[in-house]
C-alpha cells in the first residue's frame, strides 16, 4: 500500500474504498490522479517522497541530509517510551524523522523544499523537524534559491518538551532571514496543519497556497467545541472557509499545484526575470491637457460609470500573462472589491492590483460595488510588500466611487487601513504606476494611487468628493450635481493641467466600452514605456522624485518654499 493511498481502505488488491463518499475506486485510476477520488473530489495524503515527486521538474531532485539531532532529550514516557515511538515511526516510514528535504526545481525555477510526513507521528514538530527547515532555508539564503515548505503536521511534538516548543521561534527567525535577503517562500497546506506548524513556518511565507479541503489552524475543532459549548460550522478550518476569511491566498487542487507553483515563482523568483518583450504600439499617451478632449464633466462621469466599461480583471484577462491571483489579508477577511496578484506585461514581471465592480447587478453586488472595505486595503498593503521584497513593479488600475462606508468598515478601522496604505505606498521601494481607469472616487481611490506616475484614462474622473455628494452638501440639491462636476474640476483635462495625472490614454471610439481590446492594447502601449523607465531608476531616486510629485500639491514653488525652524 502506498501513501497516497494510505487514507483508504482497501476492499481488494485493485479496488479502494474512499473514505470520504464511501465508493470504490480502482486502484490504477486512483495512482494516475495522484490520490484524489475521481467520484467526490477528495484528496487522499501524500507521503513526503511522493509530494517532491509531485512538484519537482523530473530528474531535478536532490536530497539534502537530514542534520544529526539528539533525539529523547528527556527520555519521555507516556504509555510507551518516547524511544520507542520513535523507533516504530522510523521502520514504518524509512525517515528519520517527519519532514525531508532537497534541492530542485519547479516548472524550471531553482528551488529548495522541505516536505512533512504525516506518517511519522503526526508530522509533529520536533527538534529534528525544526532543524531541517532551518538548515534548509540557509541553504535557500546562501544559494538564493525561493524556498517552498509542504506543510502536513499536527502540531508541535509533545514529547520533545519546549525544545519543540522552541522549533516555532527557530523556524519563524529563519523565514525572516529570507524576509530580510528579498528571497521567496511558499507554503503548501495539505491536510491537515495545526498548533505550532500553523502559528509558525506554515502561516509566515509569501504566498500560501491550500489543497481543496485541508484544515489549518491553532486549535482544533474539537477543542474549539469543548470550548465554547457550539457546533462548528461544516467547513469551519477547511482550505475554502480559509480562503474566505482570507488566511490563505490560493486554493489549488492537486493537479494544478505544481502549475500554479510554477506562474508564482517565474514572476516572484530573483534569478528567473524575462527580459522585455520586443515589439508593440507605440504609446498614445497625451501629455499636454489641451490634446485632451474637452469633454463636459457631467458628461464624463456619466462615462466613467458605464457599466460596459472595462474592469480590472478585463484588462488582466488580455494584457497579464500567467496572472496568479493572491487573495486576504492574512487577518480574518478577503475583501471581494479588491483583486491583486503577479504576473507579467510584456515579458516582465508586476504585481496587479485594483478594485473591480462588474458589468451585471448580479456581479456588482458580489464585489461589493467595487468599494473597498480595509481588508482589500490590507490585502494590496500586502501584496504591495511581497513586490517590493520580490523587487518588481506594482501597477494599480483604480476604479470605485469610494472605499465602503459601513459600519462594519468602521468597525474594522476603515480610515487607518487607507492612512497606512498611503504611507507605505510612499516608501515603497519599487515603481509604481497608478492608472485612473472609470472612477477613481476620494481617499478610496488615493489608496491605491500614490505612485511614481498616475494615468487617466480620457473619460475617467477623479476627485475628492462625487458629484452628488458635493451637490448634496453644498448645495443642498442634488439637482446640482451637473454645477459641482464642473467645479470639481474631475475630468481627464483638467487633472492633467492641474497635474494630478502625468498623462492621459485616449479611450476608442465612443469609450473604453467600444473596444476593449483596443482599450487594452492602448493602455499597455501606455504603462509599458514607464515601467522601463522607471525601473532604471534607484530606489533612492525614485523615492526622492515621487515624494516631490506629491510635496508640491497646494505648495509653493521648491525654490520659495521656507526653511523650516530647527
Amino acid at each position: 500500500m502506498t501513501a497516497a493511498l494510505a487514507d483508504t481502505t482497501p476492499v481488494s488488491t485493485d479496488w479502494w474504498l474512499c473514505d470520504h463518499c464511501r465508493r470504490p475506486v480502482y486502484a490504477k485510476r486512483l495512482a494516475r490522479t495522484g490520490g484524489v477520488c475521481p467520484e467526490c473530489g477528495h484528496h487522499r495524503r501524500l507521503s513526503a517522497h511522493e509530494r517532491l515527486d509531485q512538484l519537482l521538474d523530473p530528474g531535478s531532485a536532490e536530497p539534502l541530509r537530514m542534520p544529526h539531532v539528539t533525539a529523547d532529550v528527556h527520555s519521555f514516557v507516556d504509555t510507551r517510551p518516547y524511544r520507542e515511538r520513535l523507533a516504530e515511526a522510523r521502520d514504518r516510514t524509512g525517515l528519520d524523522d517527519a519532514a525531508i528535504a532537497a534541492r530542485g526545481r519547479v516548472v524550471g525555477t531553482d528551488v529548495a523544499i522541505v516536505a512533512m510526513e504525516f506518517g511519522f507521528m503526526g508530522g509533529s514538530l520536533s527538534g529534528g523537524v525544526g532543524e531541517l527547515i532551518t538548515f534548509t532555508a540557509e541553504m535557500a539564503l546562501a544559494e538564493r534559491r525561493p524556498l517552498i515548505v509542504v506543510c502536513a503536521s499536527g502540531g508541535a511534538r509533545m514529547q520533545e518538551g519546549l525544545v519543540s516548543l522552541m522549533q516555532m521561534a527557530k523556524t519563524s527567525q529563519a523565514l525572516l532571514a529570507l524576509d530580510e535577503a528579498g528571497i521567496v517562500t511558499v507554503s503548501v497546506i495539505t491536510d491537515p496543519v495545526y498548533g505550532g506548524v500553523a502559528a509558525s513556518f506554515a502561516t509566515l511565507c509569501d504566498v500560501i497556497v491550500a489543497e481543496p479541503g485541508a484544515r489549518m489552524g491553532f486549535a482544533g475543532p474539537r477543542v474549539i467545541e469543548r470550548t465554547i459549548g457550539e457546533r462548528l460550522p461544516e467547513n469551519f478550518q477547511r482550505a475554502e472557509f480559509l480562503l474566505e476569511h482570507g488566511q490563505v491566498d490560493v486554493v489549488a487542487p492537486r493537479g494544478e499545484l505544481r502549475a500554479t507553483l510554477g506562474r508564482l515563482l517565474s514572476a516572484l523568483a530573483p534569478g528567473e526575470r524575462k527580459g522585455a518583450e520586443s515589439g508593440g504600439r507605440d504609446s498614445v499617451l497625451l501629455t499636454d491637457a489641451d490634446e485632451v478632449p474637452d469633454l463636459d464633466p457631467w458628461q464624463a462621469v456619466r462615462l466613467a460609470r458605464n457599466l460596459d466599461r472595462p474592469t480590472t480583471l478585463d484588462y488582466v484577462d488580455l494584457l497579464v500573462e500567467d496572472f496568479q491571483e493572491l487573495r486576504g489579508d492574512r487577518i480574518g477577511a478577503d475583501c471581494p472589491a479588491t483583486v491583486g496578484g503577479v504576473g507579467t506585461l510584456g515579458g516582465r514581471p508586476v504585481m496587479v492590483i485594483g478594485q473591480q465592480k462588474g458589468h451585471t447587478a448580479a456581479a456588482l453586488r458580489e464585489r461589493n460595488f467595487g468599494m473597498p472595505v480595509p481588508a482589500g486595503y490590507r490585502k494590496a498593503a500586502r501584496l504591495m510588500r511581497l513586490a517590493a521584497k520580490a523587487g518588481i513593479p506594482v501597477l494599480t488600475l483604480v476604479d470605485t466611487s469610494g472605499a465602503y462606508p459601513g459600519v462594519e468598515a468602521e468597525r474594522g478601522g476603515q480610515a487607518v487601513a487607507i492612512a497606512e496604505n498611503l504611507r507605505l505606498m510612499s516608501g515603497l521601494p519599487v515603481p509604481i504606476v497608478s492608472v485612473i481607469v472609470s472612477e477613481g472616487g476620494s481617499g478610496g481611490a488615493l489608496g491605491l494611487a500614490v505612485a511614481d506616475r498616475v494615468l487617466a484614462l480620457s473619460n475617467a474622473v477623479y476627485s475628492v468628493i462625487s458629484p452628488e455628494g458635493c451637490a448634496a452638501i453644498l448645495w443642498r440639491d442634488p439637482e446640482a450635481a451637473p454645477r459641482a462636476a464642473r467645479e470639481l474640476g474631475l475630468h481627464a483635462r483638467a487633472l492633467l493641467a492641474r497635474g494630478v495625472v502625468d498623462g492621459v490614454v485616449p479611450e476608442p471610439g465612443d469609450g473604453a466600452q467600444s473596444d476593449h481590446q483596443e482599450m487594452a492594447e492602448r493602455l499597455a502601449a501606455a504603462v509599458r514605456p514607464l515601467l522601463d523607465e522607471l525601473r532604471e531608476l534607484t530606489a533612492d531616486q525614485l523615492l526622492a522624485q515621487r515624494r516631490a510629485r506629491f510635496r508640491r500639491f497646494g505648495g509653493q514653488p521648491t525654490a520659495h518654499r521656507p526653511v523650516p525652524e530647527r
